[in-house]
C-alpha cells in the first residue's frame, strides 16, 4: 500500500503552488481564453500533469466569481488525489461537490466526456445546475440524465464534456443500448471517465446488485396462484430449509418428494419440468424471504421493491423471473405482467468499463481491501478543514426491543424537550413508521422519512437540523445532502450549537460498520458539535441472525429487564462480532464477483458483436450464402441496403433472444 502521508506532503506542494497563481486581474473573457489554450495543448498531446496547476488555478478563481467560495486547501488536496484516480475519504460537509468539480474539467479537456455518477437523481439535477456557472465561465458544457428523459435529451446529456448522471441510470442506459436495434438508439459514448461520489454505496454495497432489462412474458396468472397454493402447504424446516445467515432458500428431500407429489409432475428436475421449477423457487421466495414493509412496499396497489441500503423506493426496478408475479399474487393484486431478463449487468461490472475511474465517500476506511482489489483504487484519508468535535457516545444495549424502544422514547422526549434537533435512524420502513407512532402518542411531533414519502426526502432532510426538529428516517437519510444546523437560513444556529447541535440516534447496527459511521456522520460536520448514539437489543436483527446472542457467556446472560445492561462486555462481544460478520460478506462478496467474471466475459462478447453488427463492421450475408435464389428475387424486389438492414435486424434479434434465454438458465442453476 502507498505511504498516505508521503503522498498527502507531495499533495500539500501542489496545493501551494496552485494557491500562488493569481488570476484575479483577468476579466472573464481572458479567463476563458486561459481555459481555451489548455484544450489546445491537451489536443497537441501535452500530458494532464503538466497542465493540472493552472487548470486547477483557473477552476479556484471561477469558483470565486460564481458562487462566491474560497476553496479550501484540503478541498485542492482532495481533487489532486481524484485527479489521480484514487479514492478519498473525506468527512460529510466538507464540501465533495466542489471538490469533485476540479479533476472534471481537466478530464473534460480530453473531449471524451466526464460522468459524475451520483447517488439519486434529485443530486444529478442538483449538482449540474449548481456547478454549471464554473464551467460556463470556463467555456465546459455540462448536462443531466434523469430517468424519465426521452432518448434525445439523454443523448444530448451524454454527449456533453460533463454528465452528472446516477450510476443506475447511466447503467440502465449502457443496457438499453445493448439491445439496440440502431446507432440512433445508442445515447452512451465510449467510457472515458468517472468520478463516482457515494463510492461505498455504489461500489461495495450495491455493486453486486444486477441492474436488469426486462421483457413481459405470456406466463399465466393461473399458474402462478396454483404454484403459490402448493407452496403455502410447505413447512419451514420440514419441507424447505435457509443457509446460514438467511440469504438462500431451498427444498429438502422430503420437500421435493411432497411437491411432486402434490403437482403429478414425475423428476421435479427433469429438463421438461424447467419452467415448472422455475416457478416454484421464485414463489418460494417471495413467500418466506421477502417481508413486506422491509422488502417491499404494497403503493397504489402496485408492489414497489424497496432498496436494501437506502431504505428508500427503488424505482423502475422490480424482480424478474417470476417472483414480481408471485409477491403480487402473495398481495392477493392483480398480477401486471411476468418478465424474462433481456440484459443485465452488476454496477461492479459498469463501472469497470470507463478508462478513469476515482471515487469519494465519507466512509471508505473499512472496505479499504475491496476497493483495491476490485477496481485498483488505492484510498487517501483527507484531513477535514476543521477538527472533527463530534461526541459518539457507547451503545445502550437492551435485553429486548420493547425496552429499548420505551428508553429511546423517553431520551427523545428528554432532548426535545430542549429544542436539540434530533434524527432517528431507522433499519426499514415498519420500524420507522412504528417508533414515529410511539413519538406521536407521547406528543412528539416527528418528520417520517421511509419509502412512502420519499419524493420530499431532500426537503425534509434540509430541515432535520432546526431548532425542535425530529426526524425519523429509514437508513442513509437523504444522503448527499447536508443536515444544516438551523436549516438552510442558519435560524437559532448559535442557540443549537450551545446545545450540543445534532443528536443522530440509531435503532440498529448493521452487517457494515460503514454504514453506522454515514448515520454518524450526519452530524458535527464542519466543526460543529454533534452527538450519536446507538439503542440495541438482543433481539435485533442483526444479533439474531448471526447469533451474537451465542457469543455472550451464559453466566453473563441477563433475564429479560427493563433497564440497560450494565457490563460492558455485551457492548464488547456485539462490536466484536459486527467486524467478524462484516469480513465474512466481504468474502461472500468477492465468492460473488469470482462467479461473476465469467458471465461478464460473455456479455461483453456479445455486447462487442451487437455493436459492430450495428456499425456494420459485420456483414450478414444470411441470405446470399444460404438462399442465393431468394436473395436475388429480393434484392431486384427491395435493393441491396434493404436487405442488409434486414440481415442485421434478424441477427441482433436472435442474439438478444439466445442471450436472454441464457441468461434465465444460468439464473436457475
Amino acid at each position: 500500500m502507498v505511504n498516505r502521508e508521503k503522498v498527502l506532503n507531495n499533495y500539500r506542494n501542489m496545493v501551494d503552488k496552485i494557491k500562488k497563481i493569481d488570476f484575479t486581474m483577468l476579466n472573464n473573457e481572458e479567463l476563458l481564453n486561459k481555459s481555451n489554450n489548455l484544450k489546445k495543448l491537451i489536443t497537441v498531446g501535452t500530458r494532464i500533469n503538466k497542465i493540472v496547476i493552472e487548470g486547477f488555478a483557473l477552476v479556484k478563481e471561477s469558483i470565486k466569481r460564481t458562487l462566491g467560495f474560497e476553496v479550501y486547501d484540503v478541498q485542492l488536496l482532495a481533487a489532486l488525489a481524484l485527479n489521480d484516480k484514487k479514492l478519498i475519504e473525506m468527512q460529510t460537509g466538507e464540501g465533495k461537490t466542489l471538490t469533485a468539480v476540479f479533476p472534471a474539467y481537466i478530464n473534460s479537456l480530453y473531449g471524451k466526456g466526464v460522468h459524475i455518477l451520483t447517488f439519486n437523481d434529485y443530486l444529478a439535477k442538483r449538482d449540474a445546475n449548481w456547478m454549471k456557472p464554473i464551467y460556463d465561465m470556463l467555456g465546459i458544457n455540462v448536462g443531466f440524465v434523469q430517468e424519465n428523459m426521452s432518448l434525445e435529451d439523454k443523448k444530448k446529456a451524454y454527449c456533453c464534456d460533463i454528465t452528472y448522471v446516477t450510476a443506475k441510470e447511466a447503467g440502465f442506459d449502457y443496457l438499453r443500448d445493448s439491445i439496440a436495434y440502431s446507432a440512433e438508439e445508442l445515447v452512451h459514448r465510449p467510457f472515458y471517465c468517472a468520478i463516482v461520489d457515494e463510492a461505498d454505496s455504489i461500489l461495495i454495497d450495491e455493486a453486486r446488485i444486477p441492474l436488469v432489462i426486462a421483457a413481459s412474458t405470456n406466463e399465466k396468472d393461473s399458474e402462478v396462484r396454483r404454484i403459490r397454493d402448493i407452496v403455502v402447504k410447505l413447512e419451514a424446516k420440514i419441507d424447505y430449509m435457509t443457509d446460514e445467515y438467511d440469504m438462500n432458500i431451498f427444498l429438502t428431500e422430503n420437500g421435493i418428494n411432497k411437491v411432486e407429489n402434490l403437482l403429478s409432475c414425475g423428476n421435479l428436475y427433469d429438463n421438461k419440468n424447467f419452467n415448472l421449477l422455475r416457478l416454484l423457487n421464485s414463489t418460494l421466495y417471495a413467500e418466506v424471504m421477502l417481508k413486506r414493509d422491509i422488502d417491499y412496499i404494497v403503493k397504489n396497489e402496485k408492489i414497489e421493491m424497496i432498496d436494501e441500503f437506502t431504505g428508500r423506493i427503488a424505482r423502475n426496478r422490480h424482480w424478474a423471473d417470476g417472483i414480481q408475479a408471485a409477491l403480487e399474487v402473495k398481495e392477493n393484486l392483480e398480477v401486471q405482467c411476468t418478465s424474462k431478463i433481456l440484459s443485465q449487468i452488476t454496477l461492479q461490472h459498469f463501472v469497470k468499463l470507463y478508462d478513469n475511474l476515482a471515487g469519494m465517500t465519507g466512509t471508505a476506511i473499512d472496505s479499504e481491501n475491496e476497493f483495491f482489489e476490485y477496481y485498483d483504487l488505492e484510498l487517501l484519508i483527507v484531513p477535514p478543514n476543521k477538527k472533527c468535535i463530534r461526541k459518539d457516545l457507547d451503545n445502550i444495549v437492551f435485553t429486548h426491543k420493547e425496552a429499548k424502544y420505551v428508553a429511546l422514547v423517553k431520551e427523545v422526549q428528554k432532548i426535545n424537550s430542549t429544542g436539540q434537533p434530533i434524527l432517528i435512524g431507522t433499519s426499514n420502513v415498519k420500524e420507522s413508521t412504528y417508533l414515529a407512532k410511539k413519538l406521536i402518542d407521547v406528543g412528539i411531533r416527528c418528520q417520517v422519512l421511509n419509502a412512502v414519502n420519499d419524493e420530499l426526502e431532500a426537503k425534509v432532510i434540509e430541515k432535520a437540523g432546526v431548532l425542535g426538529a425530529v426526524t425519523v428516517s429509514t437508513n442513509m437519510a437523504g444522503r448527499g445532502v447536508d443536515i444544516l444546523l438551523g436549516g438552510p437560513e442558519g435560524n437559532e444556529k448559535e442557540k443549537i450549537i450551545n446545545l450540543g447541535g445534532l443528536y443522530v440516534i440509531g435503532t440498529n447496527l448493521y452487517e457494515s460498520l460503514r454504514i453506522d459511521k454515514q448515520l454518524r456522520g450526519r452530524a458535527g460536520r464542519q466543526g460543529e458539535p454533534g452527538i450519536t448514539r446507538f439503542f440495541i437489543s438482543l433481539e435485533d436483527d442483526l444479533i439474531v441472525k448471526y447469533g451474537i446472542k451465542e457469543m455472550i457467556p451464559k453466566k453473563y446472560y441477563p433475564t429479560l429487564q427493563e433497564e440497560a445492561l450494565s457490563n460492558p462486555i455485551f457492548n464488547y462481544k456485539i462490536n466484536k462480532a459486527q467486524k467478524v460478520i462484516q469480513a465474512k460478506l466481504s468474502d461472500f462478496r468477492k465468492s460473488i464477483y469470482e462467479y461473476s467474471i465469467i458471465l461478464e466475459q460473455q456479455r461483453l462478447y456479445i455486447y462487442d458483436i451487437r455493436m459492430k453488427l450495428i456499425e456494420g463492421k459485420i456483414e450478414g450475408n444470411i441470405l446470399n450464402y444460404g438462399y442465393p435464389q431468394l436473395y436475388e428475387t429480393l434484392k431486384q424486389k427491395y435493393g441491396k441496403d434493404k436487405i442488409k438492414e434486414f440481415e442485421k435486424n434478424l441477427m441482433l434479434f436472435y442474439i438478444n433472444k439466445y442471450w436472454a434465454d441464457y441468461l434465465i438458465k444460468v439464473s436457475n442453476i
